[in-house]
Protein backbone atom coordinates (compact mmCIF):
# COMPACT_ATOMS: atom_id res chain seq x y z
CA UNK A 1 0.00 0.00 0.00
CA UNK A 2 3.16 2.01 -0.19
CA UNK A 3 2.11 5.68 -1.66
CA UNK A 4 -1.58 5.83 -1.59
CA UNK A 5 -1.57 9.09 -2.36
CA UNK A 6 0.77 8.79 -5.27
CA UNK A 7 -1.06 5.90 -6.81
CA UNK A 8 -4.38 7.95 -6.82
CA UNK A 9 -2.83 10.69 -8.42
CA UNK A 10 -1.19 8.69 -10.79
CA UNK A 11 -4.09 7.52 -12.21
CA UNK A 12 -4.46 10.61 -14.05
CA UNK A 13 -0.98 11.03 -15.69
CA UNK A 14 -0.58 7.78 -16.52
CA UNK A 15 -3.53 6.29 -17.66
CA UNK A 16 -5.33 9.22 -19.12
CA UNK A 17 -4.58 7.89 -22.65
CA UNK A 18 -5.55 4.49 -21.79
CA UNK A 19 -8.74 5.87 -20.45
CA UNK A 20 -9.56 7.74 -23.68
CA UNK A 21 -9.53 4.54 -25.50
CA UNK A 22 -10.71 2.37 -23.42
CA UNK A 23 -13.31 5.17 -21.62
CA UNK A 24 -12.35 3.66 -17.98
CA UNK A 25 -15.91 2.56 -17.82
CA UNK A 26 -16.71 6.39 -17.73
CA UNK A 27 -19.61 8.11 -20.01
CA UNK A 28 -17.50 11.96 -21.36
CA UNK A 29 -19.44 13.88 -18.82
CA UNK A 30 -18.35 11.23 -15.90
CA UNK A 31 -15.00 11.59 -16.82
CA UNK A 32 -14.43 15.09 -16.85
CA UNK A 33 -16.34 15.09 -13.57
CA UNK A 34 -13.98 12.96 -11.98
CA UNK A 35 -11.00 15.26 -13.73
CA UNK A 36 -12.49 18.45 -12.36
CA UNK A 37 -12.50 16.82 -8.42
CA UNK A 38 -8.62 15.65 -8.68
CA UNK A 39 -7.58 18.95 -10.00
CA UNK A 40 -10.06 20.86 -7.82
CA UNK A 41 -12.24 22.43 -10.53
CA UNK A 42 -15.66 23.30 -8.38
CA UNK A 43 -17.06 25.41 -10.95
CA UNK A 44 -16.61 22.31 -13.82
CA UNK A 45 -17.78 20.13 -11.17
CA UNK A 46 -21.17 22.29 -9.86
CA UNK A 47 -21.88 22.33 -13.97
CA UNK A 48 -22.12 18.95 -14.74
CA UNK A 49 -23.67 17.87 -11.59
CA UNK A 50 -26.74 20.20 -12.91
CA UNK A 51 -26.53 18.45 -15.94
CA UNK A 52 -27.08 15.35 -13.83
CA UNK A 53 -23.95 13.85 -13.83
CA UNK A 54 -23.71 10.39 -11.82
CA UNK A 55 -21.46 11.88 -8.87
CA UNK A 56 -20.56 8.30 -7.79
CA UNK A 57 -19.79 6.75 -11.36
CA UNK A 58 -16.68 4.91 -10.96
CA UNK A 59 -13.37 4.14 -13.32
CA UNK A 60 -11.62 0.98 -14.45
CA UNK A 61 -9.64 1.06 -10.89
CA UNK A 62 -13.41 1.61 -9.17
CA UNK A 63 -12.53 4.55 -8.02
CA UNK A 64 -14.73 7.90 -7.62
CA UNK A 65 -14.69 11.33 -7.69
CA UNK A 66 -14.75 10.94 -3.70
CA UNK A 67 -11.42 8.90 -3.66
CA UNK A 68 -9.55 11.50 -6.05
CA UNK A 69 -10.94 14.66 -3.79
CA UNK A 70 -10.13 12.99 -0.50
CA UNK A 71 -6.83 11.82 -1.95
CA UNK A 72 -5.48 15.33 -2.97
CA UNK A 73 -7.11 17.31 0.11
CA UNK A 74 -8.95 19.51 -1.74
CA UNK A 75 -11.55 20.88 0.93
CA UNK A 76 -14.25 22.57 -0.83
CA UNK A 77 -14.52 19.24 -3.78
CA UNK A 78 -15.11 16.85 -0.37
CA UNK A 79 -17.85 19.64 0.75
CA UNK A 80 -19.21 19.86 -2.48
CA UNK A 81 -19.43 16.03 -2.63
CA UNK A 82 -20.72 15.81 0.78
CA UNK A 83 -23.63 18.26 0.36
CA UNK A 84 -24.32 16.03 -2.22
CA UNK A 85 -24.85 12.95 -0.52
CA UNK A 86 -21.90 11.29 -2.84
CA UNK A 87 -21.27 7.50 -1.47
CA UNK A 88 -18.82 7.04 1.19
CA UNK A 89 -19.01 3.31 1.30
CA UNK A 90 -17.46 2.72 -2.28
CA UNK A 91 -14.23 0.69 -2.11
CA UNK A 92 -11.74 0.88 -5.03
CA UNK A 93 -10.17 -2.67 -5.96
CA UNK A 94 -7.69 -2.42 -3.82
CA UNK A 95 -10.81 -2.35 -1.31
CA UNK A 96 -9.95 1.71 -0.48
CA UNK A 97 -12.21 4.00 1.05
CA UNK A 98 -12.67 7.77 1.39
CA UNK A 99 -11.42 7.19 5.19
CA UNK A 100 -8.75 4.91 4.91
CA UNK A 101 -7.28 8.36 2.26
CA UNK A 102 -8.03 10.63 4.75
CA UNK A 103 -6.09 8.65 7.62
CA UNK A 104 -3.09 8.37 5.22
CA UNK A 105 -2.94 12.20 4.10
CA UNK A 106 -3.25 12.64 7.98
CA UNK A 107 -6.18 15.79 6.60
CA UNK A 108 -7.95 15.87 10.31
CA UNK A 109 -10.42 18.27 8.81
CA UNK A 110 -11.37 15.89 6.46
CA UNK A 111 -11.61 13.02 8.68
CA UNK A 112 -13.54 14.82 11.10
CA UNK A 113 -16.27 15.75 7.72
CA UNK A 114 -16.44 11.90 6.86
CA UNK A 115 -16.59 10.59 10.51
CA UNK A 116 -19.78 12.94 10.92
CA UNK A 117 -21.17 12.11 7.15
CA UNK A 118 -21.44 8.86 8.44
CA UNK A 119 -18.12 6.60 7.19
CA UNK A 120 -17.10 3.74 8.34
CA UNK A 121 -14.80 4.09 10.70
CA UNK A 122 -13.72 0.59 10.91
CA UNK A 123 -13.96 -0.19 7.44
CA UNK A 124 -10.99 -2.40 6.29
CA UNK A 125 -9.45 -2.91 2.91
CA UNK A 126 -8.18 -6.18 1.15
CA UNK A 127 -4.98 -6.24 3.31
CA UNK A 128 -7.34 -5.98 6.72
CA UNK A 129 -5.81 -2.40 7.38
CA UNK A 130 -8.41 -0.28 9.07
CA UNK A 131 -7.40 4.02 9.28
CA UNK A 132 -5.36 2.93 12.39
CA UNK A 133 -2.97 1.44 10.02
CA UNK A 134 -3.01 3.88 7.43
CA UNK A 135 -2.36 6.31 9.44
CA UNK A 136 0.44 4.36 11.84
CA UNK A 137 2.17 3.67 8.48
CA UNK A 138 2.20 7.65 6.77
CA UNK A 139 3.00 8.94 10.34
CA UNK A 140 -0.32 11.15 10.59
CA UNK A 141 -0.09 11.71 14.05
CA UNK A 142 -2.98 13.44 14.77
CA UNK A 143 -5.27 11.41 13.09
CA UNK A 144 -4.15 8.38 15.25
CA UNK A 145 -4.76 10.82 18.66
CA UNK A 146 -8.55 11.67 17.00
CA UNK A 147 -9.48 7.73 17.07
CA UNK A 148 -7.91 6.87 19.82
CA UNK A 149 -8.36 9.79 22.11
CA UNK A 150 -11.19 11.41 20.61
CA UNK A 151 -13.42 8.56 19.40
CA UNK A 152 -11.68 6.12 21.70
CA UNK A 153 -11.84 3.66 19.23
CA UNK A 154 -8.99 1.58 20.91
CA UNK A 155 -10.30 -1.46 18.70
CA UNK A 156 -8.97 -0.75 15.90
CA UNK A 157 -5.66 -1.48 17.21
CA UNK A 158 -5.31 -5.39 15.82
CA UNK A 159 -3.42 -6.89 13.13
CA UNK A 160 -3.97 -6.26 9.67
CA UNK A 161 -4.31 -9.25 7.18
CA UNK A 162 -0.34 -9.88 7.75
CA UNK A 163 -0.25 -10.10 11.34
CA UNK A 164 1.41 -6.12 11.65
CA UNK A 165 0.00 -3.97 14.71
CA UNK A 166 0.11 0.17 13.43
CA UNK A 167 2.98 -0.22 16.31
CA UNK A 168 4.59 -2.69 13.83
CA UNK A 169 3.95 -0.47 10.62
CA UNK A 170 5.15 2.55 12.07
CA UNK A 171 8.65 0.53 13.19
CA UNK A 172 8.33 -0.59 9.32
CA UNK A 173 8.58 2.75 8.30
CA UNK A 174 10.95 4.48 10.47
CA UNK A 175 8.25 6.47 11.87
CA UNK A 176 9.86 8.38 15.08
CA UNK A 177 6.93 10.78 15.80
CA UNK A 178 4.86 8.16 15.61
CA UNK A 179 6.50 5.40 17.60
CA UNK A 180 6.70 7.78 20.29
CA UNK A 181 3.02 8.50 20.26
CA UNK A 182 1.79 5.24 20.05
CA UNK A 183 3.99 4.32 23.39
CA UNK A 184 2.56 7.22 25.18
CA UNK A 185 -0.52 5.64 24.50
CA UNK A 186 0.63 2.55 25.64
CA UNK A 187 0.19 0.57 22.39
CA UNK A 188 4.00 -0.36 22.83
CA UNK A 189 3.92 -3.86 21.34
CA UNK A 190 6.55 -6.82 20.98
CA UNK A 191 3.87 -9.22 19.72
CA UNK A 192 4.69 -10.48 15.94
CA UNK A 193 3.61 -10.43 12.31
CA UNK A 194 2.68 -13.89 10.37
CA UNK A 195 6.38 -14.13 9.66
CA UNK A 196 7.76 -13.84 13.40
CA UNK A 197 8.92 -10.56 12.89
CA UNK A 198 8.85 -7.69 16.36
CA UNK A 199 8.75 -4.06 15.19
CA UNK A 200 13.00 -4.17 16.37
CA UNK A 201 13.12 -6.87 13.30
CA UNK A 202 10.79 -4.71 10.93
CA UNK A 203 12.93 -1.96 12.46
CA UNK A 204 16.26 -2.99 11.85
CA UNK A 205 15.63 -4.54 8.80
CA UNK A 206 14.90 -1.38 7.34
CA UNK A 207 17.75 0.70 8.66
CA UNK A 208 15.72 2.76 11.09
CA UNK A 209 18.59 3.77 13.24
CA UNK A 210 16.54 6.35 15.71
CA UNK A 211 13.43 3.50 16.01
CA UNK A 212 15.63 0.57 16.39
CA UNK A 213 17.17 3.07 19.20
CA UNK A 214 13.56 3.67 20.66
CA UNK A 215 12.87 -0.01 20.90
CA UNK A 216 15.70 -0.78 22.71
CA UNK A 217 15.01 1.12 25.57
CA UNK A 218 11.63 -0.83 25.67
CA UNK A 219 12.88 -4.21 24.68
CA UNK A 220 13.59 -7.46 27.16
CA UNK A 221 14.91 -10.11 24.73
CA UNK A 222 16.80 -8.66 21.64
CA UNK A 223 17.88 -12.35 20.10
CA UNK A 224 14.55 -13.36 19.51
CA UNK A 225 14.19 -15.49 16.48
CA UNK A 226 11.33 -15.33 13.34
CA UNK A 227 10.08 -17.70 11.03
CA UNK A 228 13.17 -17.96 9.11
CA UNK A 229 15.69 -17.94 12.30
CA UNK A 230 16.69 -14.27 11.98
CA UNK A 231 17.47 -11.93 14.92
CA UNK A 232 17.14 -8.05 14.67
CA UNK A 233 20.83 -8.10 14.44
CA UNK A 234 21.57 -10.50 11.39
CA UNK A 235 18.18 -8.34 9.60
CA UNK A 236 20.06 -5.38 10.14
CA UNK A 237 23.30 -6.41 8.29
CA UNK A 238 21.03 -8.56 5.67
CA UNK A 239 20.48 -5.03 4.38
CA UNK A 240 23.17 -3.44 5.02
CA UNK A 241 22.52 -1.21 8.05
CA UNK A 242 25.96 -0.85 10.08
CA UNK A 243 24.47 1.81 12.59
CA UNK A 244 21.57 -0.62 13.63
CA UNK A 245 24.23 -3.34 13.61
CA UNK A 246 25.90 -1.04 15.95
CA UNK A 247 23.41 -0.41 18.35
CA UNK A 248 21.74 -4.13 18.74
CA UNK A 249 25.60 -5.05 19.02
CA UNK A 250 26.12 -2.53 22.01
CA UNK A 251 22.69 -3.93 23.35
CA UNK A 252 23.98 -7.60 23.62
CA UNK A 253 23.04 -8.83 20.24
CA UNK A 254 24.88 -12.49 19.53
CA UNK A 255 26.92 -11.54 16.46
CA UNK A 256 27.35 -15.42 15.86
CA UNK A 257 24.10 -16.36 15.60
CA UNK A 258 23.17 -18.21 12.57
CA UNK A 259 19.98 -18.58 10.79
CA UNK A 260 17.60 -21.66 10.21
CA UNK A 261 20.37 -22.45 7.28
CA UNK A 262 23.31 -22.17 8.97
CA UNK A 263 24.34 -18.82 7.83
CA UNK A 264 26.12 -16.15 9.78
CA UNK A 265 26.08 -12.38 9.67
CA UNK A 266 28.98 -12.13 8.20
CA UNK A 267 28.20 -14.29 5.41
CA UNK A 268 25.24 -12.57 4.15
CA UNK A 269 27.34 -9.42 4.82
CA UNK A 270 29.76 -10.86 2.12
CA UNK A 271 26.98 -12.32 -0.47
CA UNK A 272 25.41 -9.02 -0.32
CA UNK A 273 28.53 -7.01 -1.04
CA UNK A 274 28.00 -5.07 2.28
CA UNK A 275 32.39 -3.84 2.54
CA UNK A 276 32.43 -1.59 5.04
CA UNK A 277 30.23 -4.56 7.07
CA UNK A 278 32.14 -6.63 6.62
CA UNK A 279 35.09 -4.81 8.21
CA UNK A 280 32.58 -3.85 10.65
CA UNK A 281 31.81 -7.29 11.76
CA UNK A 282 35.74 -8.46 11.50
CA UNK A 283 36.55 -5.37 13.74
CA UNK A 284 34.28 -6.47 16.83
CA UNK A 285 35.66 -10.01 16.68
CA UNK A 286 32.93 -12.11 14.85
CA UNK A 287 33.87 -15.83 14.65
CA UNK A 288 35.53 -16.34 11.07
CA UNK A 289 35.41 -20.17 11.35
CA UNK A 290 32.43 -21.92 9.93
CA UNK A 291 29.99 -23.83 12.28
CA UNK A 292 30.38 -27.57 11.10
CA UNK A 293 27.09 -27.66 9.94
CA UNK A 294 27.85 -24.70 7.61
CA UNK A 295 31.49 -25.17 5.99
CA UNK A 296 31.38 -22.68 3.65
CA UNK A 297 33.19 -19.84 4.96
CA UNK A 298 32.53 -15.87 4.13
CA UNK A 299 36.23 -16.47 1.99
CA UNK A 300 34.20 -19.19 -0.38
CA UNK A 301 31.31 -16.67 -0.37
CA UNK A 302 33.74 -13.98 -1.64
CA UNK A 303 35.76 -16.16 -4.10
CA UNK A 304 32.41 -17.60 -5.72
CA UNK A 305 31.29 -13.66 -5.99
CA UNK A 306 34.72 -12.69 -7.57
CA UNK A 307 34.22 -9.79 -4.81
CA UNK A 308 38.36 -8.20 -5.07
CA UNK A 309 37.72 -6.43 -2.29
CA UNK A 310 35.67 -8.62 -0.05
CA UNK A 311 38.28 -10.95 -0.64
CA UNK A 312 41.45 -8.57 0.20
CA UNK A 313 39.59 -7.69 3.43
CA UNK A 314 39.11 -11.55 4.74
CA UNK A 315 42.60 -12.30 3.50
CA UNK A 316 43.97 -9.58 5.33
CA UNK A 317 42.68 -11.35 8.68
CA UNK A 318 44.30 -14.33 8.06
CA UNK A 319 41.40 -16.84 8.31
CA UNK A 320 42.41 -20.00 7.27
CA UNK A 321 42.95 -20.78 3.80
CA UNK A 322 42.44 -24.73 4.18
CA UNK A 323 39.10 -24.99 5.73
CA UNK A 324 36.93 -27.17 2.83
CA UNK A 325 33.16 -26.42 2.23
CA UNK A 326 30.48 -29.01 2.12
CA UNK A 327 31.57 -30.11 -1.54
CA UNK A 328 35.42 -30.54 -0.09
CA UNK A 329 36.83 -27.19 -2.53
CA UNK A 330 39.13 -24.75 -0.65
CA UNK A 331 38.26 -21.16 -1.64
CA UNK A 332 41.16 -21.23 -3.80
CA UNK A 333 39.25 -24.56 -5.85
CA UNK A 334 35.95 -22.22 -5.76
CA UNK A 335 37.39 -18.97 -7.14
CA UNK A 336 39.30 -21.15 -9.87
CA UNK A 337 36.55 -23.06 -10.92
CA UNK A 338 34.19 -20.03 -11.15
CA UNK A 339 36.99 -18.51 -13.33
CA UNK A 340 38.14 -15.73 -11.02
CA UNK A 341 41.54 -15.12 -12.10
CA UNK A 342 42.26 -12.40 -10.25
CA UNK A 343 40.76 -14.07 -6.73
CA UNK A 344 42.71 -17.18 -7.69
CA UNK A 345 46.26 -14.96 -7.54
CA UNK A 346 45.23 -13.04 -4.10
CA UNK A 347 44.85 -16.40 -2.62
CA UNK A 348 47.75 -18.16 -3.72
CA UNK A 349 49.76 -14.62 -2.78
CA UNK A 350 47.85 -14.51 0.86
CA UNK A 351 49.03 -18.55 0.86
CA UNK A 352 52.58 -18.25 0.36
CA UNK A 353 52.83 -15.14 2.55
CA UNK A 354 51.13 -16.32 5.54
CA UNK A 355 53.28 -20.13 5.06
CA UNK A 356 56.27 -18.46 4.83
CA UNK A 357 55.02 -15.89 7.63
CA UNK A 358 54.80 -19.24 9.87
CA UNK A 359 58.08 -20.40 9.16
CA UNK A 360 59.55 -17.22 10.39
CA UNK A 361 61.38 -16.36 7.28
CA UNK A 362 59.53 -13.20 6.29
CA UNK A 363 60.42 -10.20 7.92
CA UNK A 364 59.56 -9.19 11.47
CA UNK A 365 56.34 -8.21 12.93
CA UNK A 366 57.72 -4.64 12.28
CA UNK A 367 54.36 -2.76 11.65
CA UNK A 368 55.07 -3.48 8.06
CA UNK A 369 52.07 -5.31 7.91
CA UNK A 370 50.66 -2.11 7.88
CA UNK A 371 50.62 -1.62 4.10
CA UNK A 372 49.80 -5.45 2.65
CA UNK A 373 48.08 -6.03 0.03
CA UNK A 374 47.09 -9.06 -2.00
CA UNK A 375 45.45 -7.23 -4.69
CA UNK A 376 47.21 -6.80 -8.20
CA UNK A 377 50.27 -4.47 -8.56
CA UNK A 378 50.22 -1.40 -10.73
CA UNK A 379 52.77 0.34 -8.39
CA UNK A 380 55.24 2.85 -10.32
CA UNK A 381 58.00 1.52 -8.14
CA UNK A 382 57.60 -2.17 -9.61
CA UNK A 383 56.77 -1.40 -13.21
CA UNK A 384 60.53 -2.23 -14.84
CA UNK A 385 60.41 -6.01 -12.86
CA UNK A 386 57.19 -6.61 -13.83
CA UNK A 387 58.08 -5.42 -17.39
CA UNK A 388 60.91 -7.71 -17.43
CA UNK A 389 58.80 -10.77 -16.34
CA UNK A 390 56.19 -10.35 -18.61
CA UNK A 391 58.76 -10.28 -21.10
CA UNK A 392 60.50 -13.71 -19.55
CA UNK A 393 56.81 -15.36 -19.76
CA UNK A 394 55.32 -13.90 -23.29
CA UNK A 395 58.90 -14.47 -24.98
CA UNK A 396 61.34 -16.63 -23.21
CA UNK A 397 59.78 -19.42 -20.94
CA UNK A 398 58.72 -22.26 -23.39
CA UNK A 399 55.17 -24.29 -22.64
CA UNK A 400 55.56 -26.48 -19.05
CA UNK A 401 58.66 -24.29 -18.10
CA UNK A 402 57.05 -21.87 -16.06
CA UNK A 403 56.04 -24.97 -13.59
CA UNK A 404 59.31 -25.46 -13.75
CA UNK A 405 60.44 -22.37 -11.78
CA UNK A 406 56.65 -22.74 -9.95
CA UNK A 407 57.52 -26.05 -8.36
CA UNK A 408 61.36 -24.45 -7.81
CA UNK A 409 59.25 -21.65 -5.91
CA UNK A 410 57.56 -24.14 -3.94
CA UNK A 411 54.25 -24.00 -5.78
CA UNK A 412 51.89 -26.09 -4.36
CA UNK A 413 49.85 -28.61 -6.85
CA UNK A 414 46.82 -27.33 -6.09
CA UNK A 415 47.73 -23.26 -6.68
CA UNK A 416 49.67 -24.27 -10.08
CA UNK A 417 46.08 -26.29 -10.91
CA UNK A 418 43.84 -23.28 -10.17
CA UNK A 419 46.62 -21.08 -12.06
CA UNK A 420 46.45 -23.15 -15.74
CA UNK A 421 42.25 -23.55 -14.86
CA UNK A 422 41.88 -20.32 -16.30
CA UNK A 423 42.18 -21.98 -20.11
CA UNK A 424 42.31 -19.43 -23.29
CA UNK A 425 44.01 -21.40 -26.25
CA UNK A 426 47.61 -23.23 -26.85
CA UNK A 427 49.16 -20.35 -25.75
CA UNK A 428 48.06 -20.00 -22.45
CA UNK A 429 51.11 -21.04 -20.95
CA UNK A 430 52.35 -17.24 -21.80
CA UNK A 431 49.59 -15.43 -19.35
CA UNK A 432 50.02 -18.67 -16.95
CA UNK A 433 53.63 -18.10 -16.32
CA UNK A 434 52.98 -14.14 -15.92
CA UNK A 435 51.00 -14.59 -13.22
CA UNK A 436 53.07 -17.21 -11.60
CA UNK A 437 55.74 -14.32 -11.50
CA UNK A 438 54.15 -11.60 -10.54
CA UNK A 439 52.80 -14.06 -7.13
CA UNK A 440 56.61 -14.90 -6.76
CA UNK A 441 57.16 -11.40 -6.81
CA UNK A 442 54.90 -10.58 -4.52
CA UNK A 443 56.54 -12.59 -1.86
CA UNK A 444 59.68 -11.13 -2.33
CA UNK A 445 58.78 -7.48 -2.21
CA UNK A 446 56.97 -8.65 1.01
CA UNK A 447 59.93 -9.71 2.53
CA UNK A 448 61.73 -6.85 1.24
CA UNK A 449 64.50 -8.77 -0.71
CA UNK A 450 65.86 -7.70 -4.42
CA UNK A 451 64.12 -8.87 -7.29
CA UNK A 452 66.57 -8.62 -9.65
CA UNK A 453 69.30 -10.36 -7.84
CA UNK A 454 66.53 -13.50 -6.38
CA UNK A 455 65.09 -13.66 -10.40
CA UNK A 456 68.69 -14.22 -11.81
CA UNK A 457 69.87 -16.17 -9.22
CA UNK A 458 66.96 -18.53 -9.14
CA UNK A 459 67.13 -18.65 -12.40
CA UNK A 460 70.33 -19.81 -12.80
CA UNK A 461 69.88 -22.18 -9.80
CA UNK A 462 66.62 -23.58 -11.50
CA UNK A 463 68.89 -24.32 -14.86
CA UNK A 464 67.81 -21.38 -16.71
CA UNK A 465 71.14 -19.46 -17.27
CA UNK A 466 70.79 -17.96 -20.96
CA UNK A 467 67.57 -16.29 -19.25
CA UNK A 468 68.82 -15.75 -16.21
CA UNK A 469 71.47 -13.27 -18.14
CA UNK A 470 68.60 -11.48 -20.68
CA UNK A 471 66.82 -10.66 -17.69
CA UNK A 472 70.12 -9.23 -16.02
CA UNK A 473 70.91 -7.23 -19.16
CA UNK A 474 67.56 -5.81 -19.35
CA UNK A 475 66.74 -4.82 -15.89
CA UNK A 476 67.40 -1.19 -14.61
CA UNK A 477 70.71 -1.59 -12.98
CA UNK A 478 68.69 0.86 -10.73
CA UNK A 479 67.01 -1.75 -9.36
CA UNK A 480 69.91 -3.24 -7.71
CA UNK A 481 70.04 -0.71 -4.87
CA UNK A 482 65.86 0.02 -4.93
CA UNK A 483 63.72 -1.45 -2.54
CA UNK A 484 60.81 -1.83 -3.67
CA UNK A 485 57.55 -1.55 -1.83
CA UNK A 486 54.18 -3.19 -2.91
CA UNK A 487 51.12 -1.45 -2.97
Amino acid sequence: MKGLSRLLRAGEDSRRGVAAASHDGLLPDEREFQYAAKTNNLETMEKLFKKNVNINAVDALKRTAFHFAVARSHMSVVDFLLHHKARLDMADQHGLTVIHLAAWTGNLDIMRKLVKAGADQKAKNEEGMNVLHFAAQNNSVKIVDYFLQDLHLNDLNKPDGKGKKPFLLASEKGHVDMINNLITLKLFTSERDKEGNTALHLAAKNGHSKVVEILLEQWKEINELNQNGETPFYLSVEGGHEKCAELLLEAGSDINVLTQNHSSALQIAVQNGHLSLVTFLIDKNIDLVPKPERQETPLHLAADLGNVELVEVLLKTGCNLKTVDKHGKTALAVASRSNHALIVDMIIKAERYYATKQEHLAHSDDGSDFDLSFKQDHSTQTKQIRSSLWNLAYNQLKPQEWKKLALFWKFTEEQIKAIEEQWTGKKSYKEHGNRMLLIWLHGILLAHQNPVKHIYEDLVEAGFQPLAEKIRAASNTDMDSRECAIS
